[in-house]
């Protein structure tokens, strides 16, 4: 899922502002601690890229799969979909394993998850076991999409949290070109072009989830390798392992002043935990969770990993003979755009962002359904003609531009951000569960749409985008430069100010 679970979840305001409420740290200028942080960020990010390539190396084999095992539109969507329900589970469950066991121990759990579903996938009898082994995936995935964005957020400094915390979304992106990029070599591989091609006694598309053994043992041994985190040693008592973790990642002038913010962190998260309800006035919940379900779903619903699981399948259909490479090249740009998001989400704010993301992303969504309806067919081969062929083709990557730059990296901003501090925990985990049912909704749903009509199925990616727009002007607040504790009164603030006018 491009952009799902990468903020900590349930955090005091300090661990998710990047604030540490004293005076600068000389951490953002001392290159030593400058390099030790960004090589623990990097490291943590690997999980990053295990989410990425697990989301796109489907894309690949999703054909091959279905020939060889004879599935129909719906179940051939359904094999591909249903990681994404152990990916909800794996997220669901991944904050109360983190804080009994520990996040490194946990970060080696998601690595052997994923080290068996790939070995178990590309050595699939049938579409039954097949299936199985993707959830196991699924669930290493839900497992390092919550973990490591922790683990990076309660170790690097505060000074340099968010720009680090931004290596998991990178990190994401590029495994989604990495899954691209292997399942083009292999489909091409000795010249041929398909994923149904013997290598060395296996399908193409069965080396395509052997290829992700490799990840996931680098993710392992450095979970191995890598400082817990010092806020999971103070919470089990532990303080003089803690006290040795912050002394490299802090000035040593420093070290007893963030054994002490870390401390007053745990006991003001513990406390908010017996208040912590997400009841409310709007149909049961309060507004904050609305808002924060419908970016979730929106986010999904305009289509975007259709794209990534099916792009290859999309381009076969209507008639472009260099699919693999289309979609290797999306993946590029999708890369590329997320430093646009990095560079001027604090500078223009959230808000006009997610505003322009939407409206681009109605367009061009607009335009792929357009052109899909200039399709011709001649016996079975299907073919778009001029320029419809190339207007499609930059619509796609249009869409991903403005989906990359907006909608995929700003959403986990907001989330980590709109809700308060006595709730965050739990509405996080409905969100994040929110997206990941939207996400399995979008990708089981698109072999049987797009049977019936790709210009349905862009159609309806479309009208969710422009909703977005309406949704966004309407309802989210900014929160660019305002302080945690004081966002969830811009939303409960609005909506009394309503109910003031109308009474």
């Amino acid at each position: 899922m491009t952009g799902t679970a990468e903020r900590p979840s349930g955090k005091s305001n300090d661990q998710t502002t990047g604030q540490s409420g004293g005076t600068p740290s000389t951490a953002d200028v001392d290159p030593k601690i400058r390099r030790r942080v960004t090589a623990l960020a990097l490291a943590a990010a690997v999980g990053g890229f295990l989410f990425g390539f697990d989301s796109s190396v489907i894309n690949g084999a999703v054909d091959a799969i279905g020939e060889q095992f004879g599935l129909t539109a719906f179940i051939q969507g359904f094999a591909v979909a249903i990681a994404l329900l152990g990916c909800a589970v794996g997220a669901y469950l991944a904050g109360n394993l983190a804080d009994r066991f520990g996040r490194l121990r946990v970060m080696l759990i998601g690595a052997i998850l994923f080290f068996v579903s790939s070995v178990g996938a590309a050595l699939a009898f049938g579409v039954v076991d097949f299936m199985v082994w993707r959830v196991i995936g699924g669930l290493g995935i839900g497992i390092a999409s919550v973990v490591a964005p922790t683990y990076i957020a309660e170790v690097v400094p505060a000074l340099v949290r968010g720009r680090l915390a931004s290596f998991q979304q990178l990190a994401i992106t590029i495994g989604i070109f990495a899954a691209l990029l292997s399942d083009a070599l292999l489909a091409g591989f000795d010249g041929k072009d398909g994923a149904s091609q013997i290598l060395l006694g296996l399908e193409a598309w069965r080396w395509m989830f052997l290829v992700g053994v490799i990840p996931s043992v680098v993710y392992g041994i450095l979970a191995l390798r890598l400082p817990e985190s010092p806020r999971y040693l103070l919470a089990k008592g532990d303080t003089e392992t803690a006290t040795g973790v912050i002394t490299t990642v802090v000035p040593k002038a420093e070290v007893k002043e963030e054994v002490a913010r870390i401390r007053k962190s745990i006991d003001e998260d513990r406390e908010n935990e017996k208040k912590a309800t997400l009841r409310g006035s709007a149909l049961g919940l309060a507004p904050v969770v609305w808002i924060g379900l419908a970016l979730s779903v929106f986010q999904q619903f305009v289509g975007i990993n259709v794209i990534f699981y099916y792009s290859t399948t999309l381009w076969n259909a209507v008639g472009f003979k260099d699919s693999f490479l289309i979609s290797v090249i999306s993946s590029v740009i999708n890369v590329a755009v997320t430093f646009i998001a990095i560079a001027f989400v604090d500078k223009v704010g959230r808000r006009p962002m997610l505003i322009v993301g939407s409206a681009a992303m109605a367009v061009t969504l607009g335009l792929m359904a357009v052109s899909f309806s200039q399709a011709q067919t001649d016996g079975d081969a299907v073919s778009l003609p001029a320029p419809w062929g190339i207007i499609a083709l930059l619509a796609a990557n249009g869409f991903v531009v403005a989906f990359g730059a907006t909608w995929g990296p700003l959403v986990w901003v907001l989330l980590g951000e709109i809700f308060p501090n006595r709730i965050r925990a739990k509405a996080l985990g409905v969100a994040a569960s929110a997206q990941w049912i939207a996400n399995f909704l979008i990708t089981v749903s698109f072999p049987a749409i797009s049977e019936l009509s790709l210009v349905l199925a862009y159609g309806l990616y479309a009208a969710f985008a422009a909703l977005s727009f309406f949704f966004v002007f309407f309802f989210v607040p900014e929160t660019k430069g305002v302080k945690l504790e004081d966002v969830g009164g811009l939303v409960f603030g609005r909506s009394k100010k309503k109910a003031a006018a109308t009474t």
